[in-house]
């Protein structure tokens, strides 16, 4: 009796962990179709090595849905469209951007969006298509191998034929240089001589240029006090002479101002008649040069009588 009990015992305790286990599945399954999905596709235009279908899609590093579907654009083989299933909670604005990203050195690649300001609206609200495309950014690789590619093409335009042929000229110059300065070592060895007497004498004009300054700084500091002394008489002396000037101005004001109001306008009519007196002077003169006698006495000069 007891080991029949027991067998019952056992069979409806493994019957109440199926049925709660059912029970458990069923609500799983009610809050995973309860839970609301959002379709997005984002278009590459770099290979998407290592990405398939249920590659996980994060938002800032917390994951936020899977990709759905791979293929190639149908306009330009060299893209490719990748739909993605996000929540629909998620906050994808219309700013967001998308780019490949690895979790780790040896883990397979995601999908990373990044971005999304505040005051930015939602990608769904803005977009008028049955499948929002979120914008995509270049990835560190493709980065890293767009920069590989110019560094590869730069150093192919680097060692070109010509540059190679130039790089060698250049170094059979600088042999041939060197060839020649073994050659004439003496000669440098000398002018380096040269070179440190025109040094040692440039130090001592420097030196003598030195002291001859600092002479002349003091022996200008000693008579700068005397200048200076003469430089304030001399400005007294002026600034009483240009007093004296105001004073004797002030005093033939009313002269100064007859003269310049009647004597100027009477000058120059008697400018003119100096002008013309001196025209009818200039005339006389050259009467009197040409033929004096006429002038003086009215007739020509006698002429000398020759006997024939």
């Amino acid at each position: 009796m007891e080991t029949r009990a027991n067998y019952v015992l056992i069979g409806a305790f493994t019957i109440a962990v199926a049925v709660f286990g059912l029970l458990f599945a069923l609500w799983a399954a009610k809050f995973a179709s309860d839970r609301s999905w959002q379709t997005y596709a984002v278009v590459f235009n770099e290979p998407v090595t290592g990405l398939s279908e249920g590659s996980s899609v994060q938002y800032n590093g917390i994951a936020v849905g899977t990709v759905q579907g791979l293929q190639l654009s149908p306009d330009d083989p060299r893209q490719v469209v990748a739909r993605l299933r996000i929540d629909a909670r998620a906050p994808v604005k219309s700013d967001t951007q998308a780019r490949l990203s690895m979790t780790s050195l040896t883990g397979p690649p995601i999908i990373q969006l990044t971005g999304g300001s505040p005051e930015a609206p939602r990608l769904v609200d803005t977009s008028s298509r049955d499948v929002p495309i979120i914008p995509t950014a270049p990835s560190a690789l493709q980065n890293i191998t767009d920069t590989a590619n110019r560094l590869v093409e730069r150093l192919d335009g680097l060692l070109s034929e010509e540059n190679i042929a130039s790089i060698e000229s250049t170094l059979s110059n600088i042999e041939n240089a060197t060839a020649a300065f073994g050659e004439r070592r003496e000669d440098i060895s000398g002018l380096l001589r040269s070179a440190r007497e025109a040094s040692e004498q440039l130090e001592q004009t420097l030196a003598t240029a030195n002291s001859t300054i600092a002479d002349f700084d003091r022996n200008f500091v000693q008579q700068l006090p005397p200048l200076m002394e003469r430089l304030d008489s001399t400005m007294v002396r002026l600034d009483s002479a240009a007093d004296g000037a105001d004073a004797i101005l002030n005093e033939n004001r009313a002269a100064i101002n007859s003269f310049a109001n009647e004597g100027l306008s009477q000058l120059g009519p008697t400018l003119g008649e100096l002008r013309g007196l001196v025209r009818d002077l200039r005339r006389i003169s050259d009467r009197l040069d040409a033929n004096p006698v006429r002038y003086l006495l009215g007739r020509d000069t006698p002429t000398e009588f020759e006997p024939e």
